[in-house]
C-alpha cells in the first residue's frame, strides 16, 4: 500500500504568513490531484506553543536566522510561526482535506524543534506516524509540501529509515532555499530514496 504525507501545507508557511515558503501556494492544486491517486493520506501540521525556543523572539540578543545550539543540535531561530490555536498554525483553505484521515502534530515540546512529520530534530520522541503507517500495511510513502528542504527533506529522511519506500513528490513541494533543495535531493537520492514529478502519478 502507498501513502501521500502532506507536510505543514499550514498559512503561515504560505505568501502573506509569517515564514512564508517562496511560491508555496503553487503546490495546492498539485497536491489536491495528487490525493485522488492514493490509498491513504495523511497530513503534519507545526503545532508550537508560543515559547517555542525555536523562535528568535525568545533569545532578546538574537535575530531571525540566527545559528544557536538547541539541546546539543543546531537550530535555526525562526520568526514565530505556527502558534496553536492562530489562523497562521491553519491549513489553507484551499487544501482539500476530505481524503486526510489522520494529521500528526509536531513541534509542540518548546525545547526541541521538529521538522520532520516522523519525530523531532533530536529523535527524542515519536509522533506516532511510523506506527500509523506500518498498522495500515503502508509500504510506499510519497512526501509533499513545505518547505522542501526542512521539513518535507526531513520528513523523507526519517521515512527512509523507519524502512519505507519514500518518494519526494518535486513539483509538489517548494523550499525556502532553492540551493538547499539540491543537497537535500541529492541526500535523499544517496539514501535510497527516490524524486518523482506528479504528471507521472497523476497519468
Amino acid at each position: 500500500m502507498k501513502a501521500l504525507i502532506l507536510i505543514d501545507i499550514q498559512n503561515d508557511f504560505l505568501p502573506g504568513g509569517a515564514l512564508a515558503v517562496p511560491a508555496g501556494d503553487e503546490i495546492i492544486p498539485i497536491v489536491n490531484q495528487l490525493q485522488q491517486h492514493f490509498d491513504l493520506v495523511v497530513a503534519t501540521q507545526d503545532w508550537h506553543p508560543p515559547n517555542h525556543k525555536s523562535f528568535a523572539s525568545q533569545h532578546p540578543a538574537k535575530k531571525v536566522f540566527d545559528l544557536i545550539k538547541l539541546q546539543g543540535l543546531e537550530q535555526v531561530l525562526w520568526p514565530d510561526h505556527c502558534v496553536q490555536g492562530t489562523a497562521g498554525a491553519e491549513f489553507s483553505e484551499a487544501l482539500q482535506q476530505q481524503q486526510v484521515e489522520a494529521i500528526f502534530r509536531k513541534g509542540m515540546v518548546p525545547g526541541v524543534d521538529s521538522y520532520s512529520g516522523f519525530y523531532d530534530n533530536g529523535h527524542l520522541k515519536s509522533t506516532g506516524l511510523t506506527d500509523y503507517l506500518r498498522g495500515k500495511e503502508v509500504q510506499e510513502v510519497y512526501v509533499a509540501g513545505l518547505a522542501g528542504d526542512y521539513c518535507v527533506y526531513f520528513t523523507a529522511k526519517d521515512a527512509l529509515q523507519e524502512g519505507f519506500r519514500t518518494i519526494l513528490v518535486e513539483d509538489a513541494c517548494r523550499p525556502i532555499s532553492p540551493e538547499g533543495f539540491e543537497k537535500a535531493k541529492a541526500d535523499l537520492i544517496a539514501k535510497g530514496g527516490k524524486i518523482a514529478q506528479s504528471t507521472t502519478l497523476i497519468s
